[in-house]
This record gives structure tokens, sequence and C-alpha cells, in this order.
């Protein structure tokens, strides 16, 4: 590197001494006048990346011209943030500056249009550290393994009875009559679209069009309370959960195109654990878990959290400290008092808010509102769930997989206890992916804040893996 660093200014010489012998150039053309940026030709699209150093963030902004003046709104998509309000849009001149007000951090953006019209370089601003922001005119850009329409397939839209509720998702198959071998995907925990979508990624959309390429038919669905899905899933527990994927199964076996005896189920991360649980309710052709837990609830928390407060640099108090949390709080929801449950996850996040910067620490209606989401039955239902007897039970071939870099759901803690659980099923296929994390990405150490900044959904060796299980035993 040092020597064509130094070898640079020869070649300049060089080029300059030929560029002396030829006949003299034209004089260059004046530049263009200057484009006046208003209100009307801001209006419209416009994306860019704030260059946070290692973590860059894709963000789009919608301008409206209205009364003058204009209005605005954010997507971030990989913090799953859509159409969220902007304030203080104004155009001065050539500069545009607009606040964040939703956020934390006193977050505004200013820029000032190059003299064509078509970039606004400037700078974003939050927390009293400014990030380069060059927008230009279009929509954010989607991640490069996202699918796009047109489709070698049909794709349609479907609503069916689950357990109470209303549930609403996307039917995807080949072309032709079938009958076809149909997949229904089980979502990872949180409240997820039937796009698994996070952090503008979609695995579910990337694992539907891979297998419907291939000759599957695939069923994703919203969550409880997501998207077209009636029902709260906060309130919601694993029977409910296992029910609505049987009424999926159900719903399929009613469909003509699809085999009736060739359904199964893939489920990701929780999912994982709800598929075995489907498998003992209606007969299932195949199951396959990707990064699904073989631990209990209850041992996977207390990994993940060690494992990640480590890998974050936290002193071992603090981990210790934590994990000795979790195994309280689990406690008192396997007890189901939920009473004590809330007052001690409270104690638990103001204790660790006081140790952040003021500007940085979370106002209490954000506490509650972390609280909320982890001190109720659908928690419950992971933490203190034991996927060993289903797992035993398990008949049908079966597909387990996990991610080597993956700190939520350990390779380490699972893969080994996952086969000797199905160490009496005669065809099961357990695998470790090597440098992959908890989204089959290809990661550098696993942890959550690599998950938005990788460009790959989901690595192809993953996508591979499940294809080729699939055609081997149900060809298309």
């Amino acid at each position: 590197m040092h020597r064509l660093l130094a070898a640079l200014p020869v070649v300049l010489l060089l080029l300059a001494g030929c560029a002396a012998a030829t006949a003299p150039s034209p004089p260059p053309p004046p530049p263009p006048a200057p484009v006046t940026p208003t209100v009307e030709t801001t209006a419209g699209e416009w994306a860019g990346r704030i260059g946070i150093p290692g973590a860059a963030v894709e963000i789009g902004i919608r301008l409206t011209a209205e009364n003058g003046g204009l209005r605005g709104e954010i997507d971030i998509p990989a913090q799953a943030i859509k159409a969220m309000p902007l304030s203080d849009v104004l155009l001065e001149g050539r500069e545009l500056y607009f606040r964040l007000p939703d956020v934390g951090g006193d977050a505004w953006y200013r820029g000032t249009f190059e003299t064509d019209g078509k970039s606004i370089p400037g700078a974003f601003t939050q927390f009293g550290q400014s990030y380069p922001l060059v927008l230009r005119p279009g929509p954010v850009a989607g991640r490069p393994q996202e699918p796009k329409p047109p489709f070698p397939y049909r794709s349609e839209d479907v609503k069916y009875p689950g357990q109470d509720v209303e549930l609403a998702g996307t039917l995807t198959r080949p072309e032709g009559p079938g009958p076809f071998t149909a997949v229904v995907l089980a979502t990872g925990s949180g409240a997820q679209n039937r796009d698994e979508e996070l952090f503008g990624h979609k695995p579910f959309l990337l694992l539907a069009d891979i297998l419907t390429r291939a000759g599957y038919a695939v069923l994703r669905v919203d969550d409880r309370g997501v998207g077209g899905s009636g029902g709260q899933l906060l309130e919601s527990d694993y029977d409910q959960l296992t029910a609505d994927l049987v009424a999926g199964v159900d719903f399929l076996r009613g469909r003509p195109e699809i085999n009736r005896d060739r359904i199964g189920v893939l489920g990701h991360s929780e999912g994982g654990y709800l598929a075995p649980l489907v498998a003992q309710r209606t007969p299932l052709a195949f199951v396959i878990m990707m990064a699904g837990p073989a631990a209990s609830g209850e041992e996977v928390l207390a990994l993940q959290n060690q494992l990640l407060l480590e890998s974050a640099g936290a002193p071992p108090e603090l981990v210790g400290n934590q994990v000795a949390y979790v195994r309280t709080l689990v406690a008192l929801l396997r007890a189901e008092d939920y009473d004590r449950a809330r007052a001690l996850a409270v104690r638990q996040l103001v204790t660790q808010a006081t140790g952040l910067p003021p500007e940085q620490q979370p106002a209490p209606e954000q506490i509650e509102a972390q609280v909320a989401s982890t001190v109720n039955p659908y928690y419950r239902s992971w933490a203190v769930h034991d996927p060993a007897p289903a797992l035993q039970a398990l008949r049908v071939p079966v597909l387990a997989f996990y991610g080597g870099a993956d700190l939520q759901v350990p390779a380490g803690q699972n893969e080994p206890l996952m086969r000797s659980l199905l160490a009496g099923n005669p065809d099961a296929t357990v695998r470790t992916l090597p440098g992959l994390n908890h989204l089959m990405q290809p990661a550098v150490n696993g942890g959550l804040d690599e998950y938005a900044t990788i460009d790959t959904t989901m690595d192809p060796s993953a996508l591979e893996l499940v294809r080729s299980w699939l055609t081997q035993r149900f060809p298309g």
C-alpha cells in the first residue's frame, strides 16, 4: 500500500508530460445556472444514509407541500419506524431543515442544496453529535435480497379463523394445479408481521420466495394484533399461538391445490418452540427449526443476557446482576405473580437508567412500556417453556439448524441438546452454520447492533440448506 502511494506522484508527472504534447483543449462549457429550490420542487421522496461510524442507517423522507410550506415524515427501516412525523420543516433559500420530535436526544437535520438541485449534503445531529447525511431524490433503498415483482408464481392475500381471532396472511404457490407440498412459517418472538420484518430485512418474504420458486406453497401470517390479524399478542399464551398455527395447517388442507398429507411448519426462534407443539395436535409431514431453542426458556434467557452483555463489554458484576434478575423474574412469572414481577422489572430498569447520561435516561412512560412488554402471559409462556417433551415425541423428518455466531439462541447451548432430544427420530438433521447470527446473517460478533448494519437478509448457505433438505424428502 505504501509503495503504491509513493508511486502516485510519478504517474501524475508522466500523465502531465503526455498532456503537454497534445493540442490545447477547448475551454470548458460554462457551468449550468444554479437551480433554485422551491417548496414544489422539494416536495417528494428523498433518501440517504446517516454516516454513523460502523453503523450507517438508511432513512427515507417524504415531503409534502402544504399551505405554502412543507410537511414531512420519516422512515427508518432499521428501527421499524414508518411515517414518523417531522416538525419545523423549513426551506430557507438553499437550506433545508427539520426536526424529529418523537425521538430522544434533540434530533435534527440541516442541509444545503447542491447547485443542480439533485442532492442535499448536510448533517444529522442527535445527543450533540453530528453525522453526515446526504439526501437524494427517490425512496429509501430496500435490502439487496428483498424479492421484487413480477413473481413467477401466484401470490394471494388470505384470511381464516384462528383461535377466537381472524388471522391474515399471504399464500404463495407455484403456477399449475398442484397439489403442492406446503410450508407454514412461524415467526420469532415479539409482534411480527407476515414477512417477519426487522431492521428493514424481510426474512420470511425471502424464504417464501425461495421455496415457492422451488415448487412449494408457503403460508406466512401476521401475528396477533399485527397487520390484518386480530387479537392481542401480549395477552396470548402458547396454547393459543399453537392453535393459530394448527388453524393455518387446517386452512391449507382445505385448499384443493395443496397436498393435505404434505404440510409442514418452519419456525424461526420462538417459532421453533411452537412447531413441535403443532405436531402434537395435528399430523405434520415435517418440522424445520431455524435457531429454535432446545433448552428451556429460562436457560436461554439467562445465557442470552450473559453473552449479550459480555459482548458489549459490561463488567462481571453487572452481568451477574442481570442474570440473577432474569432468574428471579422467571420464578415470579412461573408463579403467575404479576404484581411482584412488575415491581421487580421497574426497579431493575430504574437502577440501570441511573447510570446513563441525563439526556439518555428513559422517560417513565418508556419504562412502563418496557415492563408491559415483559410482564404478561405471552412472555411468561416463553420464559417457562420446556421444549423437551415435544421434541422427544417428534417422529416426522426434522431439520434444526443454528448460527455459530448467534448470541440469542447460542448454538453451543442448544445444538448438543437438540441432538440428544431428537436421538430417537430416524430422520433428524441438526446443523450449525459457522459465522451466522440469530437471523442467519453473516456476522462479525453476533451482537444485536449488527442486525441493522448487515445488508444480507439471510446467508445463501442457510437458504440452500432449507431448500435442499426439503427437495431431497419432498420433491416439488
